[in-house]
């Protein structure tokens, strides 16, 4: 994790936001290229209205971002053929994921991921946390950053459209230490590119681990399987896992194991092999150890469609990716435009730090403390071949 003593004044019930928010904000209302349009999205469970905002590069690329849980809803990109198509599942509207969302394309906090029972101890301090995911602690609790309806703002960036997110998070939300300011801005920049950066500060020591979860298809979201796209990750090593997910502390090598994606493979090549940790996680549902040091900005991984031509590009400041294959997606979620999700059919990178690290003394650190921000960059970018 990136943290720097950047900031050290005193932090109220606004909670610093505006000195996290550092870009000029500027609304435009058109949808020409490199803008930003705003419409009605429905309603959240607060009673609060929720917005959709759509930014559009000079190449046609879309992305529809709503301020309900930092929700991406839709990322239209071309094919080979220039053919524009949705690459990541969601709803139509807000009350789909109000109803039961797997986390479809949401900001993720205040810990993307598990901790073990729900517990972790921070400065000789015990403090408890939903169980929410079997015996585990799941992205953020009950009610996490997905299920918040974070401030919205469209902001002025080069050669692009961009939308800034708040969020304060007083102390012990969901069980976590200390008043959060959580500061994201979405960019869409014209060169395919959906660079996400995040900044937060607090006023306790706390944990803390953010990331997008979209789910990617590139065929086309609701177009079927993804068990036929080409996946490189960056990544010698692993952190294999137990019966309900949790790190047993290893980095171990991928080197001859299905984990092993230094050089492309299909995704569903080894999929189904006869491997303790295919089992554990019913498929590929691991945190990869990334082959960097420190916190310089570089590919995580590269997914392609032989299909559609289409290529993502994850590059990221964070130690791990996640790949979560859809082994969960049952065919219960109905999605945009009618379209049903199962199993298999999409595939996750989350850019993160590691599944419990706040009980793992091994893993980089996840604790942030007053007088430090939290950084992190990642960048989806979408071309073809």
């Amino acid at each position: 994790m990136t943290l720097r003593n950047h900031m050290k004044s005193p932090i109220g019930s606004t909670f610093a936001l505006a000195a996290l928010t550092t870009l000029t904000l500027a609304a435009t209302a058109s949808a020409a290229p490199g803008s930003i349009t705003q419409k009605p999205f429905g309603t959240a469970p607060s009673g609060q209205a929720v917005s959709l905002y759509t930014l559009t590069n000079s190449h046609g690329m879309v992305v529809k971002i709503t301020n309900y849980g930092g929700i991406v809803t839709s990322i239209l990109v071309p094919d080979r053929r220039g053919k524009l198509d949705d690459v990541v599942l969601g709803y139509d509207n807000v009350a789909g994921y109000i109803k039961g969302s797997p986390y479809f394309g949401a900001l993720v906090g205040r810990y993307a991921n598990r901790i073990a029972k729900g517990k972790f101890t921070l400065n000789n301090k015990t403090y408890t946390l939903a169980v929410n995911n079997g015996v585990n602690h799941l992205h953020g609790g009950k009610i996490g950053f997905d299920k918040k309806v974070w401030a919205a703002s469209p902001v002025r960036i080069p050669n692009g459209a961009g939308l800034s997110l708040t969020l304060y998070s007083p102390d012990m939300e969901e069980g976590y230490p200390g008043n959060l300011a959580v500061h994201v801005v979405y960019s869409l920049t014209d060169d395919n590119a959906l660079k996400i950066a995040y900044t937060a500060t607090t006023d306790k020591p706390t944990v803390l681990n953010l990331t997008n979860h979209s789910y990617f298809n590139l065929n086309g979201a609701g177009s079927g399987t993804i068990l036929d796209h080409t996946l490189m990750i960056n990544a010698n090593r692993y952190t294999p896992i137990d019966k309900t997910s949790i790190p047993f502390g290893l980095l171990a090598p991928v080197a001859g194991t299905p984990f092993d994606f230094r050089r492309p493979h299909v995704i569903g090549e080894r999929i189904n092999a006869a491997n303790l940790q295919i089992k554990n996680g019913a498929g590929y549902d691991h945190n990869f150890v990334l082959n960097h040091r420190g916190s310089s900005l570089i590919v995580a991984a590269r997914a392609y469609s032989p299909k559609t031509g289409r290529v993502l590009t994850v590059s990221t400041t964070e130690p791990g990716v996640q790949l979560y294959t859809g082994n969960f997606l049952d065919g219960t979620n109905v999605g945009k435009g009618g379209k049903v999700y199962n199993r298999r059919n999409a595939f996750c990178l989350e850019t993160q730090h590691f599944p419990d690290s706040p009980n793992q003394k091994a893993f980089p650190t996840t604790t942030l403390r007053p007088g430090q921000v939290y950084r992190q960059t990642t960048i989806d970018k979408f071309s073809t071949r």
